[in-house]
């Protein structure tokens, strides 16, 4: 019996879906808690080329919510490991490792070599990178974010609106699973939630996941959805850029002190904290590039200085 006879039997996949599967090729960013449930299952589905990229290594607090894993992959990066694992389950498949961070630098030819992408990487930067990527380029992005006890889970782009759509600003502040919590199941149900979303949007399933979007309160066990085809694209957006797109005439302000990061993002970076711009005396003309660890900081100190009159803005988030 065909290892897909029980998804081939439903006659909204079929033999010519399950077709469609093997020929697809799904990116995705993030092997963490919501992409070990994706990889898992859009492999067991069978979806024939999957790139997975994520530029960290399995840690020992990773493994209550990132069950892909067992203590053995503890230090191996976790493309590499979740490569493994996906092949040992369905060795048919073509799947390939990229340990390195996706940022604004390799995202166009990532996105371009996908036929959809997956935003599990739990990151503002990345969302929003992938998020203005695939809106270039009429990709689907399927994204996710989960902490604590909450998270969501929708279809983007792809001639849906884009993630800036729903989500036009950031937070006032930031929280991670290592500073807030999570529980593992709840990552767990998102992660299998988007893989589903994927697997319909590769069938052309109607109602279409685009437009879609999941929201969990597991802490009130309140579960709710709703569309958001006629969400209209923010005029005043903030893109993310790589330190390799810096120009000659850019003004860069790290936002970061010595303390958390000794050299800065780029050598010519003025060191300005938020608080200080308003007295900066930065230049009206030419581009300027706010940088911070996550892009938080950046984009509230951008919206301060549109406030301000500046408009020629863009977000560097350096990481760790």
């Amino acid at each position: 019996m065909s290892r897909y006879a029980r998804q081939m039997i439903l006659p909204e996949v079929g033999a010519k879906g399950q077709e469609r599967l093997a020929r697809a090729h799904v990116l995705v960013v993030g092997a963490g808690g919501l992409g070990c449930p994706v990889l898992q299952y859009l492999g067991g589905a069978g979806v024939g080329r999957i790139t997975v990229m994520d530029g960290d290594a399995v840690e020992e607090s990773n493994l209550h919510r990132q069950v892909l894993y067992s203590a053995a992959d503890i230090g191996s990066p976790k493309a590499e490991a979740a490569r493994r694992h996906v092949l040992a389950a369905n060795p048919d498949l073509q799947v390939t490792a990229q340990a390195l961070r996706l940022d604004a630098a390799n995202a166009e030819q990532m996105v371009a070599a996908a036929d959809l992408v997956v935003d599990a990487a739990d990151s503002f930067a990345v969302s929003y990178i992938l998020s203005d990527e695939c809106l270039r380029q009429g990709k689907v992005l399927i994204s996710a974010s989960a902490l604590g006890q909450s998270g969501y889970a929708g279809g983007f782009c792809g001639g849906a609106p884009s993630l800036r759509a729903v989500f036009p600003d950031l937070p006032a502040q930031a929280a991670t699973c290592a500073t807030a919590g999570v529980m593992g199941p709840l990552v767990g149900m998102i992660g299998a939630l988007q893989a589903q979303l994927v697997l319909k949007a590769l069938l052309g399933h109607r109602p279409s996941p685009l437009g879609q979007l999941f929201v969990f309160r597991l802490e009130d066990l309140q579960v709710s959805s709703f569309r958001f085809d006629g969400a209209e694209e923010p005029e005043d957006a903030l893109p993310f850029v790589s330190a390799a797109h810096i120009l000659p005439g850019d003004t860069v302000v790290e936002l970061r002190d010595t303390a958390e990061a000794p050299r800065p993002a780029v050598p010519q970076a003025l060191r300005i904290a938020r608080t200080d711009l308003p007295a900066a005396g930065l230049p009206r003309e030419g581009r300027i590039v706010l940088c911070c660890r996550s892009g938080l900081r950046a984009w509230g100190a951008a919206r301060d200085l549109q406030q301000a009159g500046y408009s020629d803005l863009a977000l560097l988030a350096a990481g760790d």
